[in-house]
């Protein structure tokens, strides 16, 4: 078994990075593997050709929130923030949010909620700053800072956190995709599904972007279903693999919710005999962390499941995907699903054949 970091990486010219989406979401292009069957090079909007009726497919329908905004120091230096878990900070009931946080200056503490976030220049900034958001206006207090940019910052209270999301807020695009001006309208509309209906990501559930609205009634026409889950995709999506041994990396953790219709389609479509295709690797994850014993439990919570080879899939039967970064968690996923050797032949055919890469490049469905 490789678990050498370096067993998963491969060159990637840069010029293969997509910067932009396709001109429509299902005009992407797909690259079909199933089984020891030959590659199909295909599009998206073609995907139903290669899925059978009774399938389900099984889509994130977390929503993509407007976590990366610019502030200010007194003296006018620009601060780049990304906010990190703006969930986990609603979820807070004032009386717990009370007991847990650092005396807050700006409004009653009662009220208060503290955020934490990413800073840059995070070397010119000291805790008990305060910071300015131009747009809406609302003032907020550096609570901490710790290691590695990050940092705690006191909001008075919800209505200026929302405030600042809706004012100052933008789509936190990846940061392989360039904008020297940050994301424009094509983005706030393309950086999220069509699905998209749980307000609580940092980062896009890629594989969902190529699906249209047309291109899912069509596939429900043929028999395909439709299932829905909810996993919000944290900045830990983007954390490289710093040991060279995989198994030694740790996942950060992201919530989930799986509803008691979802579970109980995919409890009846196991039963049946029929396959589970997940669309993308939050879904996968999502699944495999709520099948117990061959049965997927209705719930929500957070989950820190980390796939890598060997690991044996017990919820899915396809998967959905994007081409991946080398070296990274998610590459490791698909190799446990279809083997190491099989997935970098398959990445190095896409790299001949032009394939774009990334959130806003093409897809793969794998069949194992």
């Amino acid at each position: 078994m490789n678990y050498n970091l370096s067993d998963y990486v491969f060159d990637l010219p840069a010029d293969r990075i997509a910067q932009k989406p396709a001109d429509e979401r299902a005009a992407s292009r797909l690259l079909v593997a199933r089984d020891k069957e030959e590659l199909t090079d295909s599009y998206f909007n073609k995907i139903g050709s290669f899925l059978r009726a009774g399938d389900v497919l099984v889509v994130n329908q977390t929503k993509v929130m407007n976590a990366r905004c610019f502030a200010q120091k007194e003296n006018g230096l620009r601060v780049e923030i990304f906010i990190l878990d703006i969930l986990a900070a609603l979820s807070l009931k004032e009386s717990e949010n009370e007991q847990t946080s650092l005396p807050c200056e700006l409004k009653d503490p009662h009220s208060q909620l503290l955020i934490p976030v990413l800073l840059k220049p995070a070397r010119r900034l000291k805790a008990g700053m305060k910071l300015i958001f131009p747009h809406s206006g609302v003032q907020v207090l550096l609570e901490e800072k710790g290691d590695a940019g990050r940092g705690l910052l006191c909001f008075a209270d919800r209505t200026a956190l929302f405030s600042v999301l809706e004012k100052d807020g933008e789509i936190p695009l990846p940061p392989y995709i360039k904008r020297e001006k940050g994301p424009d309208q094509e983005d706030r509309v393309r950086y999220q599904t069509v699905f998209a209906n749980e307000p609580g990501a940092v980062a896009a559930p890629t594989a969902g972007l190529h699906f249209s609205e047309k291109l899912l009634a069509d596939i429900q026409e043929e028999g395909i279903e439709l299932c829905k889950l909810t996993h919000h995709v944290g900045i830990g999506t983007f954390k490289p693999i710093h040991v060279d041994d995989v198994r030694d990396h740790q996942m950060e953790s992201e919530h989930y919710r799986l509803s008691e219709e979802s579970a109980d389609t995919l409890n009846r479509a196991k039963a049946e005999g029929r396959r589970i295709i997940a669309v993308g690797t939050t879904s996968t994850r999502c699944l495999e962390s709520c099948i117990k014993h061959g049965e997927f439990i209705a719930g929500s919570g957070d989950t820190s499941l980390y796939i890598y080879p060997p690991y044996r899939f017990s919820a899915i039967d396809g998967l959905v995907t994007n081409f991946h970064l080398p070296g990274s968690t998610l590459l490791l996923l698909v190799s446990a699903l279809m083997g190491r050797e099989r997935i970098l032949n398959l990445y190095g055919h896409a790299l001949r054949k032009a394939y774009r890469f990334y959130s806003y490049g093409d897809a793969m469905l794998l069949i194992p």
